[in-house]
């Protein structure tokens, strides 16, 4: 049976996906081979966040082509989805499939091998706008030990201007609730104690859902009489958690990036309500400055965002709350970044992730006036970023002397001691000086101290 080598890019959507595919090959009997090995057939599952990104997505392929000449070469996902022509051009390229085809991936080769001297090589970047429902695929197993990721929805119908994302993903198609609960079950089964819950735009979960099949504990897809699909409505992200609270086997639910617009008051109660959900949220920011929020196209204030960082602490005893940043968006001025900065020390987060913005063909950004200097982009994201490790030490600190659990993942040996690390339910990591095996296992104790830079010392 042919060897098939895999390789990912991008975020933990193209990850669940890639997972997926490869447990369909496996099933179909091929075999799996690590990439930097010679195989028969190479898949790289594209990112196209950014120009760069695009720009390894293609190097990856050229990589797999000089691994193997004779190999066939198929580029998969978002680079596609927005350049399949370029991608199907690449002298590198044998195969692409777009976003919608993935679980398709063993019938799409089969047939190429078919007709593989006819075969046209972007038969398979169908539409994604006209996708309406979820593509749905489960998942057994992935490469984790402890945690599994799941996906409950695709697409973004948000459009942010510096944004590609909703042309490569299409519009916002999620996934019923039954099957989720099913994918839980069985990655329960399989020994995950942990899940998160993932996807493009996972506070639009539902809105795509009819609303009267809902409330009878069903999930369909709703369409206009004219066929179109429908997004008004309301999210029913809490709604879905609340459902799937009692799965057996399953002790932590993650939430994946949050539209900070659905934290209300009465969104954080019931949040808090919740057992199972960590009180681990990334609420994504982008920029702490109201005007250069206008020119991204995002919907909501920084007295808004503070407001919903205010609901979910009026819940919670020291919830762990994240954000994203961009520095250097078009336009940026020194007191549109000072602000910004000004902002985050106010809010003070756990952590930020900081992005230096690049320029994405195809995006209104693209376009902008005012484009920041490559040095000064860099000089105010080296600026944040000590003020991110700055609140980030604080938070981990005042959580020395206090009791938790931690979840453990892997053995580790510092300065000549064996430790067991894992992670609170607040994404803390924490380590345990022990010879047992705690893969897996959970634990209660206080935390005492830093045992390295990021690490606490549990007791």
């Amino acid at each position: 049976m042919k060897s098939v080598a895999l390789h990912n890019l991008g975020c933990k959507v193209n990850a669940y996906e890639m997972d997926i595919m490869q447990q369909i090959l496996e099933e179909k009997g091929y075999v799996i081979v690590p990439f930097h090995e010679k195989a028969d057939i190479y898949i790289i599952n594209t990112c196209t966040v950014t120009n760069i990104a695009d720009r390894k997505s293609r190097q990856m392929l050229h990589q797999a082509r000089a691994r193997n000449p004779q190999a066939i070469v198929v580029a998969a996902g978002c680079y596609v989805q927005t350049g399949g022509r370029e991608a199907a051009g690449d002298a590198a390229v044998d195969l692409v499939v777009g976003n919608n085809k993935k679980r398709e991936i063993a019938d799409i080769l089969e047939e190429f091998f078919k007709n593989r001297e006819n075969a046209p090589k972007d038969e398979e970047i169908a539409d994604i706008n006209g996708s309406c429902d979820y593509e749905e695929a489960k998942l057994r197993r992935t490469a984790g030990h402890t945690r599994a990721y799941i996906k409950i929805q695709d697409g973004c119908n948000q459009f942010c201007s510096y944004c590609i994302i909703p042309y490569a993903r299409g519009r916002v198609r999620s996934r019923r609730w039954e099957d989720i609960w099913q994918e839980m079950e069985g990655l329960a089964a399989a020994g995950y104690r942990e899940v998160v819950f993932t996807g493009i735009h996972i506070s639009s979960y539902g809105l795509d859902l009819d609303d009267e099949a809902w409330k009878k504990g069903e999930s369909v897809t709703k369409k206009r009489e004219d066929g179109s699909r429908d997004y008004t409505g309301k999210s029913k992200l809490l709604d879905l958690l609340e459902r799937v609270q009692d799965v057996e086997g399953v002790e932590r639910i993650r939430l994946g990036s949050l539209e900070p617009r659905i934290i209300t008051e009465n969104a954080a109660k019931r949040l808090a309500a919740m057992p199972k959900v960590c009180p681990h949220f990334h609420l994504s920011l982008q920029s702490g400055c109201d005007e250069t929020l206008k020119r991204m196209n995002r919907h909501y204030t920084t007295g808004e965002y503070l407001q919903c960082v205010n609901y979910l602490r009026g819940v919670y005893e020291d919830p762990a709350i994240t954000t994203d940043v961009i520095v250097g968006f078009p336009g940026e001025t020194e007191e549109e970044f000072a602000r910004t900065r000004a902002f985050l020390k106010e809010a003070a987060l756990y952590e930020i992730h900081i992005f230096r913005y690049s320029e994405r063909k195809g995006t209104v950004a693209a376009g902008l006036p005012g484009r920041v200097p490559e040095a000064v982009r860099a000089e105010r994201s080296g600026r944040l970023f000590a003020l991110e490790q700055e609140l980030s030490a604080a938070f981990r600190g005042s959580y020395i002397g206090k009791e938790t659990e931690v979840l453990f993942e892997e053995k580790k040996e510092i300065r000549g001691k064996r430790y067991w690390i894992g992670h609170t339910p607040q994404y803390l990591r924490a380590a345990f000086c022990t010879d047992e095996n705690m893969q897996n296992r959970v634990r209660k104790g206080r935390l005492t101290g830093f045992l390295e830079e990021e690490l606490l010392l549990m007791e």
